[in-house]
């Protein structure tokens, strides 16, 4: 990730972004790491980059990108919060403070560590909720590089990940970010499995990829009949998603038959529930499958409709 892709995500969803302050954010980054290397062999400049490309594709605010590029600034000890303060403004200093007291602390046993983390994560998210949107990035970031650790040490982050950020993710809604990062722990928890999942999947990538295009054109044609406005679209559930409905299930990948998954965005509250009837006049649905996140949003205000169907070729 380079300085000018990260400018050119933020200015396709906010063109009046203040890119002075990403470029100001981005000298003083690699003036605080020096030319240094990381873990990986690459410029040690090279991991706030990549946190604030993740910030930009969650579509943030320029600050909160900005901080992303500044977010382990503290951790060098040349760099004070006064500094961070007096180059920047008291908002962006302070999320990185905030980042930064997030990864300062240590546990002897796995269950302390991880009640400590999660409450300090929810005071984070009840003070600046950008400072736990920081940590997420940064935690995808290092899944993504997980391979270069020693094997008891990728077991090690990919649990903690698996059992603490990913569930935060989708508390805050972010499913893709979710999704991403329960896959690729559970890839180093239970690599047999993912192998063998993974490759089942392949095999039939071509079939399913019809089948959804199939399947999202009849949506849209009869949401059209009834004058209905709606984008549909499909994909296939993730690796993860799919090994816990085998394991709650007791199934073998070939006995799955729910590994797609679409969705309909329509414009009111109204239009969901007719998009809905229309859905269950074309398939029968699921017993026992239907949930009403409308009427009784998910704690993080998430709103939607849930129902699982007997697609066209059962």
């Amino acid at each position: 990730m380079r300085l000018f892709e990260i400018i050119d995500r933020v200015l396709s969803y906010h063109p009046d972004a203040n890119t002075a302050l990403l470029e100001k954010a981005y000298v003083f980054a690699a003036k605080v790491h020096n030319g240094g290397s990381g873990l990986t062999g690459e410029p040690y400049l090279n991991h706030p980059l990549e946190v604030a490309g993740i910030l930009a594709q969650m579509r943030l605010d320029e600050e909160s990108v900005a901080a992303g590029l500044l977010h382990d600034a503290l951790e060098d000890q040349h760099i004070t919060l006064e500094q961070l303060e007096e180059s920047f403004s008291k908002e962006i200093a302070h999320i990185v403070q905030g980042v930064t007291r997030i990864g300062q602390f240590g546990f002897q046993s796995r269950e302390e560590r991880q009640a400590e983390y999660m409450r300090k994560m929810i005071l984070a998210m009840s003070q600046d909720i950008r400072v736990l949107l920081i940590k997420l990035a940064e935690r995808l970031y290092a899944m993504r590089t997980l391979h270069y650790h020693e094997d008891d040490r990728q077991q090690l982050i990919a649990q903690e990940t698996l059992e603490i950020y990913a569930p935060l993710a989708g508390r805050l809604g972010i499913d893709w970010l979710r999704m991403e990062l329960e896959d690729l722990a559970f890839q180093y928890l239970h690599p047999d499995v993912y192998a063998e999942i993974t490759q089942g999947l392949a095999k039939t990538e071509e079939e399913r990829n019809r089948y959804i295009e199939e399947v999202r054109q009849i949506i849209t044609s009869s949401l059209r009949e009834f004058q209905l406005e709606g984008r549909v679209s499909g994909r296939s559930k993730h690796i993860y998603g799919i090994y816990r409905k085998m394991i709650k299930q007791n199934l073998d990948l070939q006995h799955v038959y729910d590994v797609i998954a679409f969705r309909i965005i329509v414009p009111t509250l109204k239009a969901c529930y007719e998009a809905l009837g229309v859905v269950h006049a074309l398939w029968k649905p699921v017993p026992g499958r239907f949930k009403d996140y409308i009427g009784m949003p998910k704690s993080n205000m998430y709103q939607s409709l849930h129902t699982t169907v007997v697609g066209p070729y059962g």
